[in-house]
């Protein structure tokens, strides 16, 4: 008897140090404080990244410095010729909102290590350009001034500060791993974390109220960079200690700690489920490109057309989450007409169908997707929406809705739609033999 109950003490025991584990916290804030410092992005859904720098001159992906290796020196032309005299960030917000996005996230310095703000602590900012003025201060102007939220990409990585050290990401990287020690005499990564910090106390301090902070990015192992490279335990304490209301994504290599990060990444693919992290869904945004590169890429082809957007869009939603999708303004500060052209398109169906995005997530358990469609639902106003990705003949039916719908419409124009329920429990919908002229047509179905 004394054996079996100094086991299940040790069970006992064991179980509780598993839960203080999966319950490990940076800070004191419940669940339901949490919900709330991330409604307005749960509900905004949409949102526009900025990637926008030195990268932009070549013209042939933002992570050029890296794939060419090319030294500071090579690289020195880009800073000397960055000339953007055609940029006017109040053309940028008013796409963006035109678009339907609801707040934007800029990068106000990629691995290249140039700032677009006016940093005291390094010379390599627009201010030493021909730009001559601090260019994230009229950005976050311009987009507050459309009432959108505004957010800081800040990469953690700087292949431009001298002691930065070099790694297996960074432009200098070596095949051999015993010649790093050589290579980093000298660089000092403590000064480093000196410069980051200081500079990210800057942008949290220097522009007002800053909703986002997108860090990036972490690569733990062997001649890598992990949390303690960052001193992220500290760097996001300071950021939450600035801007209590901000929200934080996952790059700073915190995942042992449950609120290390407010939301996951996945970058560039489509998750296949809600994702979820010991078992519990979790708040989620897809960061996406127009094409392959997040910087301008003057000869690139691979770009997706309106409908393959807008899916990324519904799809994000139909699983609970957001999608930040990328624009790369060329050197003189334009959106390029490829660019603008997809954003006009987006625009042109979220003006009509943006209810179906706003607000809303994944559809109730029990509700079955027909085939070639996907489901959003609003919550607050019980209403289930139904995208039709390829558009039926005449007649579409909706497996378990019998008896549960009160009305039925199109959303791009509020015009009735025919109901009628069937044997099998389905409620059958009939439609125009014409599809309608938007890019993907959205039935709005009224729940009991």
């Amino acid at each position: 008897m004394k054996k079996l109950t100094f086991a299940v003490i040790t069970l006992l025991c064991c179980l509780q140090v598993q839960m203080q584990a999966q319950q490990k916290k940076l800070f004191n804030e419940t669940p339901e404080q949490t919900e709330k410092r991330l409604s307005w992005w749960l509900h905004d859904r949409f949102g526009m990244f900025i990637h926008w720098g030195l990268y932009s001159l070549p013209a042939r992906h933002e992570w050029i410095k890296n794939y060419e290796r090319i030294t500071d020196s090579a690289y020195q032309k880009y800073f000397d010729n960055f000339d953007p005299d055609l940029y006017n960030p109040r053309e940028w917000a008013r796409m963006a909102k035109a678009a339907g996005m609801k707040y934007a996230v800029i990068t106000t310095k990629h691995h290249e290590g140039f700032c677009l703000f006016d940093s005291k602590y390094t010379d390599y900012k627009a201010t030493k350009t021909a730009a001559k003025k601090d260019l994230l201060r009229e950005w976050v102007d311009a987009f507050r001034a459309e009432g959108l939220k505004v957010g800081f990409y800040y990469s953690l990585i700087d292949w431009h500060h001298p002691d930065f050290t070099i790694d297996r990401v960074h432009p200098q990287r070596v095949s051999d791993p015993k010649e790093y020690e050589r290579l980093n005499k000298g660089r000092d990564m403590e000064k480093y974390r000196t410069y980051l910090f200081n500079q990210v106390r800057e942008l949290m301090t220097n522009y007002g109220k800053v909703d986002i902070l997108w860090t990036d990015f972490s690569y733990p192992g062997a001649n890598g960079k992990d949390h303690n490279d960052w001193n992220s335990v500290e760097l996001i304490k300071m950021v939450r200690k600035l801007q209590p209301g901000i929200i934080i994504n996952d790059r700073l290599d915190l995942g042992e700690y449950d609120d290390g990060g407010d939301f996951a990444t996945p970058e560039q693919y489509k998750v296949s489920e809600w994702p979820t992290r010991n078992g519990k869904r979790i708040h989620w945004e897809t960061c996406q490109t127009f094409s392959g590169s997040w910087g301008y890429y003057r000869d690139e082809t691979s770009w997706k057309d309106n409908k393959q957007l807008l899916v990324l869009l519904i799809e994000s939603v139909s699983k609970g989450g957001n999608l930040l999708l990328n624009v790369g303004p060329t050197s003189r500060g334009l959106f390029d007409a490829r660019a603008q052209e997809r954003l006009q398109g987006m625009g042109a169906w979220m003006k009509v169908n943006g209810r179906s995005i706003y607000g809303c997530t994944e559809a109730p358990a029990g509700i079955q997707r027909p085939d070639n469609t996907l489901l959003t639902y609003n919550p607050d106003t019980k209403r289930l929406y139904v995208h039709l990705l390829d558009y039926p003949l005449q007649r579409i039916e909706l497996p378990g809705l019998k008896g549960k719908v009160k009305y039925a419409q199109f959303l791009h124009d509020g015009s009735e739609l025919k109901m009628k329920e069937t044997d099998k429990g389905a409620l059958a919908i009939d439609v125009p033999v014409r599809k309608p002229d938007v890019e993907i047509p959205v039935i709005e179905l009224m729940l009991e």
